[in-house]
């Protein structure tokens, strides 16, 4: 980063907490005329994250699982045997509306080594290509991580740099890249997050937003007024702070769904205003012991019943 754009960046990081008067029409759905004409509430498609299933079993087995638990989809992870995949899908008339990108975390789009950004780069692409071929419509992405040795700095500027690359396939495709909010020390704001997103110019990136990665630090209700229409998909997660307090910060997440800090109908209705009627998708942190796959998917299913109506 040269030092013009790094004096831009902090400056623009420095007033960001004072911006909210200055945010362009439209940005905060809740305040908008858009938010009081949202359609109703209708049905939201119920999936779970692939990667989240426990035990060893074929793609198919798995899928079929989910299928008679009450699930209209499932969201797969990159990189997998696409005719195993496709025959799986097939079979059991299971959606794949997403696919998460499977490299993101282990070689970051904010890696100091050029090397490792373009292996991820790759990765990403291999995700929207993935996407496309399940009839999906959005790539989960993790788009940096900021530690001791990645600069806040750097990490927006070259990660904006490598999805630069992978626009234009995504825009042949016809895939968005959806930016997920992570525990990556990164994008921390529903602020930052819109400012991150539109600078790409691009309607094929948007925001996947994980409702309970939020509670640690913020309200879910609040990002999703904020993100508005460039909400992608949801995943539907529980955080307790009462477990963080007294276990530990990751303690959170071991809770069951509608049993922590989420405020449900809030968010529901946030949903709600900004006319979000996509898919929402379970990633279950917390799994009770000695309970098998088969039995606990319907539970999911009926706690998200609860959740959504």
């Amino acid at each position: 980063m040269n030092g013009t754009t790094r004096r831009e960046f902090v400056k623009w990081a420095g007033a960001a907490a004072v911006t909210a008067a200055l945010l362009p029409e439209g940005l905060v759905a809740g305040d908008t005329d858009t938010a009081k004409t949202a359609s109703p509430q209708k049905p939201r498609k119920k999936a779970i994250m692939y990667g989240t299933l426990k035990g060893e079993m074929p793609v198919l087995e798995k899928l079929k699982l989910i299928k008679e638990a009450g699930f209209d989809g499932v969201e797969m992870m990159s990189g997998m045997d696409q005719t195993e995949v496709l025959k799986a899908r097939d079979a059991t008339g299971l959606e794949i509306p997403s696919v998460c990108d499977s490299v993101h975390w282990a070689k970051t789009l904010s890696d100091p080594n050029p090397t490792a950004r373009a292996v991820g780069l790759e990765g990403l692409k291999t995700a929207l290509r993935d996407c496309k071929a399940y009839g999906g419509s959005s790539v989960l992405l993790v788009p940096a991580v900021v530690d001791k040795h990645v600069s806040y700095a750097d990490a927006y500027t070259r990660s904006q740099a490598e999805i630069r690359k992978a626009v234009p396939l995504a825009e042949e495709l016809g895939v968005k890249i959806a930016i997920e909010n992570v525990w990556n020390q990164f994008l921390l704001s529903p602020l930052e997050a819109v400012r991150y997103v539109d600078e790409f110019n691009s309607p094929a990136v948007g925001w996947h937003f994980d409702i309970g990665n939020v509670i640690n630090t913020g309200w879910p209700e609040q990002w999703i007024r904020i993100l508005g229409p460039r909400i992608q998909k949801l995943h539907i997660k529980e955080y307790s702070r009462k477990k963080r307090d007294a276990e530990g910060l990751w303690k959170g997440f071991a809770v069951e769904y509608l049993e922590g800090d989420n405020d449900w109908p809030a968010i529901v209705k946030a949903l709600d205003e900004v006319g979000y009627q996509g898919w929402a998708i379970a990633e279950p942190a917390w799994w009770p012991e000695n309970v098998e796959l088969k039995a606990r998917l319907p539970q999911i299913v009926a706690k998200m019943q609860q959740i959504f109506g």
